[in-house]
């Protein structure tokens, strides 16, 4: 697998708090459904492979292994389900963008 943020990757996403790397995450859902919307199916779907990495570093950090765990890998399924297969949960964009949104609200007021 091909890695898209590299530097991030490479240690830099673990000393984002877990409402920064979900808010960030949150921004290539955002992403997503945008160049969806504007019928852009590549850049929808690149945008969406680089929010599951985002996801994927968040599941893999040490400091979310708590309660959190769950609930991320959920969110993984959810979101593979809704934006690549048959959306067996019935999300819709406007779920997920009131999911992430409260995450970029915390991150900006910088909630811990």
């Amino acid at each position: 697998m091909r890695i898209i943020h590299k530097s991030l990757a490479a240690g830099r996403w673990n000393k984002f708090t877990f409402f920064e790397q979900m808010a960030n995450v949150g921004s290539e859902i955002e992403r997503t459904i945008a160049y969806k919307n504007r019928s852009d199916n590549k850049a929808s779907r690149m945008a969406f492979e680089r929010g599951l990495e985002l996801l994927d570093f968040t599941i893999a950090d040490p400091k979310n292994r708590g309660g959190r765990l769950k609930e991320l890998c959920r969110t993984r399924e959810a979101l593979a389900d809704h934006f690549w297969f048959d959306n067996e949960y019935k999300s819709t964009d406007a779920i997920w963008q009131k999911y992430f949104f409260a995450f970029a609200w915390a991150a900006r007021k910088d909630i811990r």
